[in-house]
C-alpha cells in the first residue's frame, strides 16, 4: 500500500509540472507483471529515425533528441542492479558487441544529460535483423516476475530483461 501511495504521489507531481502531459507525437509500450502491477516506456517517436542513419558508437544516444522514461509500479532488477519505484530517464549507448542502457535519475525533458543522476549503467545483449528497422520499443511479459525490452533500430535489435523484485 506504501508503495502505491509512493507512485500515486510521484504521478501527481509530474502531472503538475506538466511533465505527463504526453506530446501527440510519443509512444508508450507497457508490461503488466503476473500480479498486475505495471512497467512502462514513453519515447518520442520520430518518423526521421528509420534507421539508416549511423549510430553514436561509444557515445550517448538520445533518440529523437528526447530521453526516454521508464515508469515502475513496483521494484525492479536489470542485470545486477536494483531500481526502486518511480520514474527514470534512459539513455542508450551503442556499441559494436552490446549497447549500453543508461537509467538516469533525471526525467524533465529541457535538461540536459547529468551523468552524476545515473542511477544504473547495464549491458545489453545485440542482435542482427535481416532489414533496416525505424527506431521502435517494445516491451513482452515472457515470465511472471519478468518483462523483457528489446529496442530496434537499422539492423540491430537490443535487449534487457526487468524482473520484478
Amino acid at each position: 500500500m506504501l508503495r502505491f501511495l509512493m507512485l500515486t504521489a510521484l504521478l501527481c507531481t509530474l502531472v503538475n509540472s506538466g511533465f505527463a502531459q504526453t506530446p501527440s507525437s510519443s509512444t508508450t509500450a507497457a508490461c503488466s507483471f503476473q500480479d498486475g502491477r505495471q512497467l512502462s516506456v514513453r519515447h518520442t517517436s520520430d518518423e526521421a529515425l528509420l534507421g539508416k542513419d549511423k549510430l553514436p558508437e561509444g557515445k550517448l544516444w538520445i533518440p529523437g533528441g528526447a530521453p526516454l522514461f521508464l515508469f515502475t509500479e513496483v521494484p525492479l532488477s536489470v542485470g545486477n542492479l536494483e531500481i526502486p519505484v518511480g520514474a527514470y530517464s534512459m539513455y542508450l549507448i551503442p556499441g559494436k558487441g552490446n549497447w549500453t542502457l543508461v537509467l538516469n535519475k533525471k526525467v524533465t525533458e529541457a535538461e540536459k544529460y547529468d551523468k552524476g543522476q545515473d542511477l544504473a549503467r547495464v549491458s545489453m545483449e545485440i542482435g542482427q535483423l535481416s532489414a533496416p528497422e525505424k527506431f521502435a520499443i517494445s516491451l513482452g511479459h515472457v515470465a511472471p516476475k519478468q518483462c523483457n525490452m528489446r529496442i530496434y533500430y537499422g539492423k540491430t535489435g537490443a535487449w534487457a530483461e526487468f524482473k520484478e523484485n
